[in-house]
């Protein structure tokens, strides 16, 4: 009888050794993430503009262009607009803050919700002067025409050269009649890309977070159910890791859904109309 105690009381200390091991490694983990995304948020945080009532193509907040060159970008994008709905939308800045340009690109996008809904027809450049960082990014209803790599090209080969010689204006102008061709079906490409962008490996690092996340979650769950009651649901630390993952990953605006639109009376007719966006497009430097 006794024997069968302490083997009992053995095969218990057993157990809780092996679940507190277990609580550590994961607990170590979780720390790894929060901090990641601590920092992430700290130091890679830039404030997006709320949507201006005055919706218009070309925002210049450090006056890289000069007026008449602003007027002449802006007055061409809102014919274009006009004329097919698609709206291409211009904002230059200093910095990003730390953040991946692409990322903010995205989300500065879609919180605005450049582009109609339903059509989601909305392209998006950001300019980081001192950053030497530029961003084209597609909505959902275009990105079939502006591919990864078409971006790409345009941005190697087309607005990057100008920007090199310090000529922003002639770059951008370049830039969004390539766009235009593009959409026409008429554009040839420029020169071959020697390497592929990478703005692809970026749109995959929230899905391989959450997979290792899930990953981690299911095995909490199932290695629950040994010496113990099975545990079900979510922790705080499950929500504080999911919470700080959609801030940092999201940067003040979502993936899914449009923003809706103000319909104002800006430079483009009816404002914008809340399309969606995705992370299709190019990012780099120059």
């Amino acid at each position: 009888m006794i024997d069968q105690q302490l083997s009992v009381v053995s095969f218990q200390f057993s157990v809780r050794s092996k679940h507190r091991s277990w609580l550590l490694k994961r607990s170590k983990l979780l720390l790894f993430f929060i901090g990641f995304l601590l920092i992430q948020s700290v130091f890679g945080q830039y404030t997006i503009p709320e949507k201006p009532k005055l919706q218009t193509s070309v925002y210049d907040y450090v006056n890289l262009l000069s007026p008449s060159q602003k007027s002449a970008l802006e007055q061409k994008l809102i014919r274009y607009s006009d004329s097919t709905s698609t709206q291409i939308v211009v904002a230059i800045i200093s910095r990003t803050e730390g953040e991946d340009v692409g990322f903010l690109a995205t989300n500065w996008a879609h919180k605005w919700g450049i582009g109609q809904k339903g059509k989601d027809n909305g392209v998006f450049i950001l300019v980081a002067k001192d950053d030497r960082r530029l961003s084209i990014q597609t909505g959902y209803g275009v990105e079939h025409l502006l591919t990864d790599y078409t971006t790409t090209d345009i941005r190697v080969n087309i607005i990057t050269p100008e920007f090199k010689k310090g000529d922003y204006y002639t770059g951008l102008d370049k830039g969004s009649d390539a766009i235009f061709k593009v959409l026409k079906g008429e554009f040839k490409g420029g020169k071959k890309l020697k390497k592929k962008t990478n703005s692809s490996f970026f749109r995959i690092i929230p899905i391989i977070f959450f997979i290792i996340l899930f990953i981690i979650l299911s095995n909490k769950n199932n290695r629950g159910g040994k010496g113990g009651k099975r545990r079900s649901g979510f922790s705080i630390l499950d929500a504080i890791i999911l919470s700080s993952a959609g801030r940092g990953f999201g940067g003040g605006g979502s993936f899914g859904g449009s923003s809706g639109g103000s319909f104002g009376g800006g430079g483009f007719g009816g404002g914008f109309g809340g399309g969606g966006f995705g992370g299709g497009g190019s990012s780099g430097g120059w």
